[in-house]
């Protein structure tokens, strides 16, 4: 079905009256009249012999890519887009005062896609096309999903059955390489994070956005949609589209071409799709909220310092009034131990290590941590479905930004949260397994290289005995030891609860 462009084909189709459909007047300036050929008062010549099979060995699916935003190449109008499925140019409109219509005259290519309805139509002569032939054009630039399928996403079964593109190059839809477009690294780990993440996943891929959803939203979920595509052209997938719109409703703060921090990128784009969503300050107003809110309580002391009490670490005293609040939050952060400070000869190579729930201790209701004259503890009482964990790896001082090296040990399975819950009693079991791990890669040193910074993420598949771990570069993608998984400086985390075993 693919041929190339340049492979012989048929001559322009002649109209009954003799007259070469090519003699048509030029293009308007303006790009957007005339953008159907209903409007402009042009009427196809339906008794003319049918073209369906005459233009379709022209198709070219090797020049097809569909992951940049849809606007015209001359009017970078995003209404009414056609793309050549020759050349893969994108135009406006297919009237006779068109783009795409001078484009089949001047370039001899006569196949055009609306990017929106998929609906296919020859031009010059306008008639659509209806050829089964077509249809995998159709899945690749809008896929579907359904429910059966999207269930068997997060099992064994889906990395039985590889997929493959059209250079016959195998790969597992879901874990496939994004392009890097300038320095966006640090924004794909989190897509990457994100769209694996089963309820947020499955919800994206069964959606149906209209016209109406915010376009950040509608970009995401398409961008999910092609994540998990198992009929790509391609076996990689480009973010230009989302992380345009990104960049706009951001206000400029994220950028392509600026290295960032994932942990922002985070925290924006959670609170932002919460937003769009039509969540609220309610509980589970939002599938964000649904899937990674929990609540934590803060108990907060005035800090009174005693003269025989010099050398002493500041306490609780009970006798004191102590304010209680209680916050939402969609993720837990939480501070390593400083590194040491010297090394001699012998230790100068070796890198500090702690393990989770050390780090996770500030959590427990009983550790104190002093700031500005107030003493603070930290208690969860609820725990979500899908918890998040920042490792704060990065201080900043006044002259530099600083990086701590120490690695966090952790196991895959089963890690406990129950002693950072006040009432763990009337929690749901809290037993979580890891899904996604982000570390942070840079030249040696103890401080912050954003210009030699590598993001890479680290990602489950599958389940059981048969489950895998890939670890993702931008387009990178390679099956990964688990024993090598917490060797990592790892800045974000994401845990799974378990779900309850049912006895029999």
């Amino acid at each position: 079905m693919d041929r190339a462009t340049e492979h012989e084909r048929p001559a322009k189709r002649v109209k009954r009256d003799g007259t070469e459909a090519a003699s048509t007047p030029p293009p308007s300036s303006h790009g957007n009249e005339d953008l159907d050929m209903e409007e402009s008062g042009f009427v196809p010549d339906n008794n003319a012999a049918h073209g369906s099979d005459l233009y379709l060995d022209t198709v070219n699916r090797v020049t097809l890519d569909f992951d940049f935003e849809k606007v015209c190449s001359v009017s970078l109008s995003n209404i009414n887009v056609y793309g050549c499925l020759v050349c893969g140019t994108y135009f406006q409109g297919r009237g006779r005062n068109s783009y795409a219509y001078a484009h089949s005259i001047h370039d001899d290519h006569h196949v055009f896609m609306n990017l929106e309805t998929t609906k296919v139509y020859v031009l010059p002569d306008g008639y659509a096309v209806s050829d089964p032939s077509l249809e995998d054009i159709a899945f690749v630039l809008s896929p579907s999903f359904s429910r059966s399928g999207v269930a068997l996403l997060s099992t064994a079964a889906h990395l039985s059955k590889p997929s493959y593109d059209l250079s016959s190059k195998p790969y597992t839809s879901g874990y496939i390489g994004l392009n890097n477009i300038k320095r966006n690294d640090h924004m794909n780990v989190i897509i990457h994070s994100l769209l694996h993440v089963p309820p947020l996943r499955d919800f994206l891929l069964l959606s149906r956005f209209g016209g109406k959803q915010p376009e950040l939203v509608k970009r995401f979920a398409t961008l999910a949609k092609k994540l998990w595509n198992p009929r790509l052209f391609k076996s990689q997938v480009s973010p230009h589209e989302f992380l345009q719109e990104v960049g706009r409703a951001s206000g400029g703060k994220f950028r392509l071409e600026t290295q960032g921090d994932p942990v922002e990128f985070l925290r924006w784009l959670l609170n932002e799709l919460h937003r769009d969503l039509g969540g609220t300050k309610r509980n589970n107003s939002s599938i964000i909220f649904s899937t990674f809110q929990g609540k934590v309580r803060t108990e907060t002391q005035q800090v009174v310092v005693r003269p025989d009490a010099e050398n002493h670490k500041p306490v609780f005293d009970i006798d004191r009034e102590i304010k209680a609040t209680t916050s939402p939050f969609l993720f837990l952060a939480v501070d390593l131990p400083p590194p040491p400070l010297f090394q001699d000869a012998v230790e100068k190579n070796i890198i500090p290590q702690v393990g989770i729930h050390t780090v996770l201790a500030k959590y427990d209701g009983i550790n104190t941590q002093e700031s500005r004259g107030q003493l603070r503890r930290f208690n969860c009482q609820q725990l979500p479905p899908y918890l998040i964990i920042h490792y704060k790896r990065f201080t900043k001082n006044n002259f530099v930004e600083e990086k701590n090296p120490t690695v966090v040990n952790f196991p895959l399975k089963g890690v406990d949260f129950r002693d950072y819950l006040s009432s763990a009693e009337e929690h749901p079991p809290p037993a979580y397994d890891l899904i996604a791990n982000v570390i942070h890669e840079s030249v040696a040193g103890t401080t912050r290289d954003k210009e030699n910074t590598v993001w890479k993420v680290q990602l489950r598949a599958g389940s059981g005995e048969n489950e895998k771990w890939f670890q993702i570069q931008d387009l990178i993608v390679e099956e990964i030891r688990k024993e090598m998984i917490f060797l990592g400086e790892t800045v974000i985390q994401i845990w799974e609860r378990q779900k309850p075993t049912v006895e029999s």
